[in-house]
């Protein structure tokens, strides 16, 4: 795995996404949640890194969680007009520009098929295409974390190919494993906790990705580029 640090890249060179209105819902007393337009796709994305950079600098801001096309911000205290605060998140998400995170990059093993992957049927009967050439697309893309959520540690991954994309399941899976490389709609990514999931597993994934004793639990970070290596190939 090679690391190098986060680094902000000039947003000259990035093309910004189209600009549109956007909303604010409260979430309690001291949480706001902006939700944007825009597509699933690198350039939004840009946006949602440089309106997250704009709103941390705030003073009376405690934390900012980006998530996929949304901002969460939650404030210190509770604030006495929260249209206000409403305001100010609209207007800087109006004025935000595109920026790039530069991050780490991951290789991540992974043991495609097996006991595992008990959802690779369901994929290749769903994209018309084998095991080994879902495989294949699969481990030779390259993937952007876009955000961390819905489990400590899970990265929501940009860049699967849309010949396998595959819808999430009706029905989840009642017992999914930790370690599980799993493809949900129009991302991909890796379980981290054992339980209830609606994704589809092709693959395992030894690769720890959570340290909770660690100065830095999550493996992942918003900017990093990710890349699946098959370590094992058993269909």
């Amino acid at each position: 795995m090679t690391v190098t640090s986060n680094i902000l890249a000039s947003s000259r060179v990035i093309v910004p996404a189209t600009k549109g209105r956007a909303r604010v819902s409260f979430i309690g007393a001291r949480a706001f949640l902006l939700e944007v337009p825009g597509d699933f796709d690198l350039p939004a994305q840009r946006r949602i890194w440089a309106l997250s950079q704009t709103v941390r600098r705030w003073v009376d801001i405690a934390e900012v969680i980006p998530g996929m096309t949304n901002l969460l911000s939650i404030l210190k205290e509770t604030p006495e007009d929260p249209e206000i605060v409403v305001g100010r998140l609209l207007e800087a998400w109006n004025n935000a520009e595109s920026l790039d995170l530069t991050g780490k990059s991951i290789d991540i093993p992974v043991h495609y098929g097996g006991d595992y992957a008990i959802d690779l049927p369901a994929i290749c009967d769903f994209s018309g295409l084998s095991d080994r050439e879902v495989v294949r697309i699969h481990h030779e893309a390259t993937y952007r974390v876009f955000a961390l959520g819905s489990a400590p540690g899970f990265g929501y991954l940009h860049g699967l190919d849309p010949r396998i994309y595959m819808p999430r399941k009706t029905v989840p899976s009642l017992r999914m494993e930790k370690g599980c490389v799993t493809i949900g709609g129009m991302q991909t990514g890796v379980a981290m906790l054992t339980g209830p999931n609606g994704w589809n597993s092709l693959g395992y994934a030894e690769l720890q990705m959570f340290d909770p004793t660690s100065p830095t639990p999550a493996l992942m970070a918003p900017g990093d580029t990710v890349r699946f290596v098959p370590a094992r190939i058993e269909l």
